[in-house]
């Protein structure tokens, strides 16, 4: 029986949403199929990796240094519809989105686009209000892409560009129509490739999104085999830019049995893609939840446990077997609905948490980084800026070692030295100075990102920082990396801390409630609800506890945080220190391993 198409309404009306809210804004040889390979153990992944472009090996993914990497990452959309944009820069700035993007562990973007960004097309949707995003006024839709690209790879994202339509209107089928037909189709994809030769923030190309029926694999008609299709642009794209990954995803139906559009590699068993240089092939599949489509497998009586089979028939047994390695370039959800819930913690388990398997894994972008995707909604929240704690939390087990900086231009990889002797020199009830040695670089040391906890305090040129701002009687802790004129970023110094003087004071206080969202055993997820238990408004909050045994917090979001041992500090971000009286706040995190119980809270405010 055909499963029914989903209905993708996420793509529709989206430019009639963003005109209303900018209003308010002043791939020779077939691949053999290998013996099936098990598990390996967790692979170290040094201080540069992602480096270079990458290779594929079995199931693998390698940088140039042969490292093992995982792509684990977002997807961004808007250059593909009539904005001709990424979607949010009408109330953020491009830089901070992305840096944003880091901070929580992502480190790949997959930006889709269609084929008007190369009619000179100019972008719908910036807002260059109080200083956002000056540096795109007056610039086309590409070039804008470019900036967007460039910044991503200084900071140590990874870009995969995404053919998503042929043009603004709507998702086709196949991957030519008759207005824009496979020739336009694939000079275009040559023409991105060109574009960005030599700059390794770009890794490769999504040929084209969601083909589905009549699409068909290994059937023979050039005017529909889709496997056919691929190989002819993939060796297009590849006799420009040899360099890049060539990413293929799947179709709607294989021998009478349908699953998600793209979503179907089952043929690729017996007709793989055969493209003109060995080691740049990576299957692509796209899975979702109901909150985009009933399928027949969500209501099978044994549902969750039937998932992985219907994955391993699907796109998993190529991983499975050492055939190829296999990106799930789209997945996503609401999260509304208890089926729901459960199919993404199956999905989370079956791409193998990073804390078990490192790169020796399925690799990843959910959909979407953004809130306005109308089916599944995204990591942010509709004010662009809020983080959707829950969903962002259900990923933490498969985030990901984010890469080197300085993948934009492809010219210098090399990172400065790690700053050495970091101290303090001097703290005030506001504010805490730092000091330390100069780094090295083959290029020249640009500045010096200081960070309190995981935030990003500032950044100087000098050795010197002064941290201003801060909460008396408050505790901080600080680290501090180098960054060169490529963009490469440092490891991070030795942490040090220091202690704000006075004692605080004031009419403010507050109390901390926790929550464990999900545990899965080998990790779990948490969120804390801040209250303000005062009579004015807070400046800051700081929360703190220590664990029962041996846990580890892996990431944070809406918070900064250190760990020492086995205690844990969690200070407020820059935009949810201000509680009012009586309000309330939250923040979240993913540790591991699981089974911590509820830890003893210690909640201040200034």
């Amino acid at each position: 029986m055909r499963h029914p198409p989903p209905i993708r309404v996420r793509r529709s009306l989206i430019g009639l949403l963003t005109a209303a809210l900018a209003a308010l804004v002043p791939f020779t040889a077939t691949v053999p199929a290998r013996a099936a390979a098990g598990p390996s153990s967790p692979s170290r992944q040094g201080a540069a990796a992602g480096a270079g472009y990458w290779h594929t090996e079995g199931r693998r993914i390698l940088d140039a240094q042969n490292q093992p990497v995982r792509m684990a990452g977002v997807n961004w959309f808007g250059f593909e519809t009539a904005d001709y944009v990424a979607h949010g820069l009408w109330s953020r700035d491009y830089k901070s989105m992305i840096d944003q993007m880091r901070t929580l562990g992502y480190n790949t973007v997959r930006l889709p686009y269609s084929d008007d960004i190369f009619k000179g097309v100019q972008p719908n949707g910036i807002s260059y209000a109080g200083g956002l995003n000056t540096d795109l006024q007056g610039l086309d839709s590409l070039h804008v892409m470019d900036r967007i690209v460039d910044y991503a790879g200084s900071v140590g994202l990874k870009v995969v560009l995404d053919r998503h339509r042929p043009d603004s209107s709507a998702q086709s089928a196949l991957w030519y129509t008759s207005a824009v037909p496979e020739t336009t189709w694939i000079a275009d994809l040559k023409a991105v490739a060109a574009r960005y030769l030599g700059n390794t923030a770009v890794i490769g190309i999504d040929l084209h999104n969601e083909p589905h029926d009549p699409a068909c694999w290994g059937c023979g008609d050039p005017n529909t085999d889709w496997r056919l299709a691929a190989e002819r642009a993939g060796n297009a794209v590849l006799s420009v830019n040899p360099s890049l990954l060539i990413f293929v995803e799947g179709v709607q139906t294989v021998n009478g049995q349908s699953n998600w559009w793209g979503g179907n590699l089952a043929g690729a068993a017996t007709a793989p893609v055969r493209l003109d240089v060995a080691g740049r092939l990576v299957y692509s599949a796209h899975d979702y939840a109901t909150s985009v489509a009933q399928q027949p497998w969500f209501s099978d009586p044994s549902f969750p446990a039937n998932m992985p089979a219907v994955w391993d028939k699907n796109w998993g047994y190529l991983f499975k077997q050492n055939i190829a390695p296999v990106w799930l370039g789209e997945f996503g959800t609401t999260l509304q609905s208890t089926v729901d819930q459960k199919w993404l913690a199956a999905l989370v388990d079956y791409l193998r948490p990073t804390g078990a398997y490192g790169a020796d894994s399925f690799n990843w972008t959910f959909w979407s980084w953004n809130p306005n995707s109308g089916d599944t909604g995204g990591i942010l929240k509709d004010d662009w800026q809020t983080v959707d704690t829950v969903k962002d939390g259900y990923l933490a087990a498969v985030k990901a070692p984010g890469f080197t900086g300085g993948g934009g231009g492809g010219g210098d990889t090399n990172a400065p030295s790690t700053p050495a002797g970091l101290a303090v020199t001097g703290t005030s009830a506001s504010s805490v100075s730092l000091s330390w040695s100069a780094s090295t670089d083959d290029t020249g040391v640009t500045g010096y990102d200081v960070y309190r906890g995981t935030a990003k305090a500032g950044r100087t040129t000098g050795t010197s920082f002064t941290d201003t701002g801060l909460t008396a009687g408050t505790r901080y802790d600080y680290t501090v990396r180098a960054v060169d004129a490529a963009g490469n970023v440092s490891p991070a110094s030795v942490p040090v801390t220091a202690t704000t003087t006075g004692t605080g004071g004031g009419s403010s206080g507050c109390r901390a409630a926790y929550k464990v969202s999900s545990d899965w055993g080998s990790g779990f997820n948490a969120d804390i609800t801040v209250v303000n238990t005062g009579s004015s408004t807070t400046r800051s909050w700081q929360v703190t506890w220590e664990w029962p045994g041996g846990q580890t917090v892996s990431g944070m979001w809406n918070a900064s945080y250190s760990q020492v041992g086995r205690t844990v500090t969690a200070s407020n971000a820059d935009h949810n220190g201000a509680i009012a009286a009586g309000a309330s706040t939250g923040f979240g995190f993913g540790a591991a391993p699981g089974g911590a119980g509820t830890p003893a809270l210690s909640c201040r405010a200034a």
